[in-house]
């Protein structure tokens, strides 16, 4: 009889929540993993993902996934631990995801260009033990950051590489028993990923995956979507977008999902038509940069279907202009990384309801309108902050118990951040009650960014606010008193921030030096005229956001 394999304590799901959604069938019993095997058995030659000519067919995806389960496992990680992951988006990132599901562990999801002090974050928050990395991020070596952390007190026990990690690993039936005793089941933590929020450093999401699988009955719903889809999703895989988009929607679908590591508009546009993809999910940045794009009206992308995005107000000229333009209807989710979908457009309703409103709300998520006191305001539409429970929302932030008594009201109910309407059936965005910064559908915190700029010694004061940008939605503005016979430029100031590691997307990219900062009568700055100068700034340069 075989020993027993050590554990570590594991994230999981209310017992009652997994018996109430499963009775009612929000929720099943297979993970990605049953899936893939699956499609590997019935399907072995089809592809899974392609990134430019790299392809990685259903069959590749379960030997690939469970080799590096064997990896894992020989390295010695144990079921229930957890292990940061920062990869380009490709088709290894998500042979890895798998492959840890397979180990038995939850992976902390690492974007590409977070700086050194959000890792660090995230695997000390994360209680990350292993680091899974290619040998240099952006150009620069990995091995000096883990070993400052390691120094540093983090219990990380290896630093494993891409691509070495496969070329010494099991093969798939030498660790196909262990594999069935460790893998993580569909209410199991999977993934932590990050999230800005209005204060200091990246919250970190906990994700199981029955949730996505619910998730995926609604997107196929509101797009129609078949095994004949070609996919292809824009948004790098650690994101809670990505998590349906990229990772479970097409996989269940066994479909093929088309990757990009790196975001270029034209090797885009020619990967569409080439490809003749049907359903494109992609942040407002990215389809904005497309319709930017010489190449726009050069290509062929009558394909195209369907476009999914998020992550911010959709920009009602340019959506529309890329609807007329391509025929494919845009959609989106109404939602967060935390709570999921609180409503959505569908291919039933018609352009001008699904790119002026946030859609209709979905009934099983039990959506309601919260005052500033938390008083429900849903009888009379609000305006409120939405709030919602349901089968597609996360299990909160990993060990934060502050940010969960900001996330959820004291019944249980998960909040946005957002500040609605609700029309009958509809849900109408009207503003954010939350001070950030989205910035091509990354949020950013403007707190967080006005604590580093304020670190400069020669800064005494600072405000950032969103300054309006055509192709990114907003980007970061610092207005800036100086100290007393101080001097600073946008270029040291940005040096700055990165000797602090501070991640590229929060960099400011407009510097406004002030003799004073407006103060409302609560002697707090009054950043509504602030946002009305930079406003009134860009009008008069004739331009946006540079």
């Amino acid at each position: 009889m075989p020993h027993p394999t050590p554990r570590a304590e594991m994230v999981r799901v209310d017992r009652r929540w997994v018996d109430h959604y499963t009775a009612r069938g929000f929720w099943g019993t297979r993970t990605l993993t049953d899936v893939i095997r699956e499609h590997a058995r019935h399907r072995p030659d089809g592809v899974a993902f392609q990134e430019g000519e790299r392809r990685m067919t259903w069959a590749q995806y379960e030997e690939r996934s469970t080799r590096i389960a064997g990896a894992l496992i020989e390295a010695g990680f144990l079921p229930g631990e957890r292990i940061g992951v920062q990869l380009p988006d490709g088709p290894d990132v998500h042979a890895v995801f798998v492959g840890a599901e397979k180990a038995g562990l939850s992976v902390i999801g690492l974007g590409v260009r977070a700086g050194g002090r959000e890792v660090r974050h995230l695997l000390e928050r994360g209680q990350a033990v292993g680091l899974l990395t290619e040998e240099t991020i952006r150009g620069q070596p990995v091995r000096p950051l883990f070993d400052r952390l390691v120094a540093e007190g983090l219990p990380l026990r290896a630093h494993l590489l891409m691509p070495e990690l496969e070329l010494t690993a099991p093969e798939a039936s030498e660790v196909a028993e262990e594999v069935e005793r460790r893998r993580i089941g569909p209410n199991d933590l999977y993934l932590l990923n990050s999230t800005s929020g209005t204060t200091g450093l990246p919250k970190m999401v906990m994700q199981f995956q029955n949730r996505w699988f619910a998730y995926h009955r609604m997107a196929v719903d509101a797009g129609e979507l078949t095994p004949d889809d070609v996919f292809m999703c824009l948004i790098p895989a650690p994101y809670g977008f990505a998590q349906w988009a990229g990772k479970f929607t097409p996989t269940i679908l066994g479909a093929t999902n088309h990757l990009m590591a790196h975001f270029n508009p034209e090797a885009c546009l020619e990967a569409i038509e080439r490809h003749r993809v049907t359903v494109l999910m992609c942040v407002s940045t990215q389809f904005i940069m497309l319709l930017n794009s010489p190449d726009f009206r050069r290509r062929d992308l009558s394909s195209l279907r369907v476009m999914f995005t998020g992550g911010e107000a959709i920009p009602y000229e340019r959506a529309r202009e890329f609807e007329l333009s391509t025929g494919a209807k845009v959609l989106q989710f109404f939602g967060s990384n935390e709570t999921g979908a609180l409503s959505y457009t569908t291919l039933r309703h018609d352009m001008e309801y699904r790119l002026r409103t946030c859609g209709e709300v979905i009934p099983w998520m039990q959506v309601r309108l919260f005052d500033d006191d938390l008083l429900d305001v849903t009888a009379i539409g609000g305006p409120g902050q939405p709030g919602c429970k349901g089968p597609v929302t996360s299990l909160g932030y990993f060990r934060d118990e502050r940010a969960n008594a900001e996330l959820f009201t004291e019944d249980g109910w998960m909040l946005t951040g957002d500040l609605c309407v609700l029309e009958g059936r509809t849900l109408r965005l009207v503003g954010r009650k939350a001070d950030l910064i989205i910035r091509g559908g990354k949020n950013i915190s403007a707190a967080a960014v006005e604590e580093d700029v304020g670190s400069h010694p020669a800064v005494a004061l600072v405000a950032a606010v969103p300054m309006p940008d055509d192709v990114f939605g907003e980007k970061v503005a610092c207005y800036v008193v100086l100290r007393p016979g101080g001097r600073l430029t946008l270029d040291e100031l940005r040096e700055h921030l990165r000797r602090r590691g501070v991640s590229v997307e929060s960099w400011p990219e407009r510097l406004i030096l002030v003799d004073s900062l407006p103060m409302s009568s609560g002697a707090k700055v009054a950043k509504g005229q602030l946002r009305l100068d930079i406003k009134e700034r860009l009008a008069r340069e004739g331009v946006r956001g540079r």
